[in-house]
């Protein structure tokens, strides 16, 4: 028959061991590494522009347009979200939930620039025109290359990271100097004290006594 009696009060609970998904280093590499994902397409081509043979300038090349000139607010969109991320490891409860809501934010933001050039690239590859031409409002045939659609793959599945951010945290250790003290108390009062122990103890501003 098992003893009803409650556990005693000094009695201290053994912490499981988080689930994979929810470690903190695995959520953390799968932000810093979709963010980085992202920013590495925005050094990419995004769409090559074959100027009209009118216009001044179509002699030239077909220009090469970058993301990090089609679409400039998904680099620093992306570096914010990896930022965001690499905070998350050390924020508090509070902190955890504002940081998820700008990842999230963030990764609105990318997929909406980069869908804004899928929609018009002629538009969006207008400055890169301008600048080898000296003329804007050109036509152009633009062919879109593969990047901006992997620019909001990576967007989409970095919200998703930003979100794991909420339920994963549940299983990460308190990180905060409050928080370690208790800890530290919680395990000394759990076993016998030495003189070590006590020294120790007098350095962090604790009574042994």
């Amino acid at each position: 028959m098992p003893d009803p009696s409650p556990a005693p009060s000094g009695a201290v609970k053994t912490r499981t061991a988080a689930p994979a998904w929810a470690r903190k280093s695995s959520v953390v590499l799968l932000i810093a590494v979709l963010a980085l994902a992202v920013f590495g397409t925005t050094t990419q081509t995004w769409m090559t522009v074959t100027l009209d043979p009118s216009q001044a300038g179509a002699g030239q090349e077909p220009l090469q347009v970058q993301g990090s000139k089609a679409a400039t607010a998904v680099t620093a969109l992306a570096l914010v979200a990896l930022a965001g991320g690499l905070a998350a490891s050390i924020a508090g409860r509070i902190a955890r939930w504002i940081i998820a809501a700008i990842i999230v934010l963030a990764s609105a933001g990318i997929v909406a620039a980069a869908g804004t050039v899928l929609a018009d690239p002629l538009a969006a590859s207008q400055g890169s025109i301008g600048a080898a031409t000296g003329v804007t409002g050109t036509q152009a045939q633009v062919a879109v290359t593969a990047f901006p659609v992997l620019a909001v793959v990576a967007g989409c599945l970095l919200a998703l990271g930003g979100l794991l951010i909420l339920p994963a945290s549940r299983h990460w250790a308190a990180r905060t100097k409050y928080d370690a003290r208790a800890m530290a108390g919680t395990a000394a009062a759990s076993g016998p004290v030495d003189e070590i122990d006590s020294w120790d103890r007098l350095s962090r501003g604790d009574d042994p006594t």
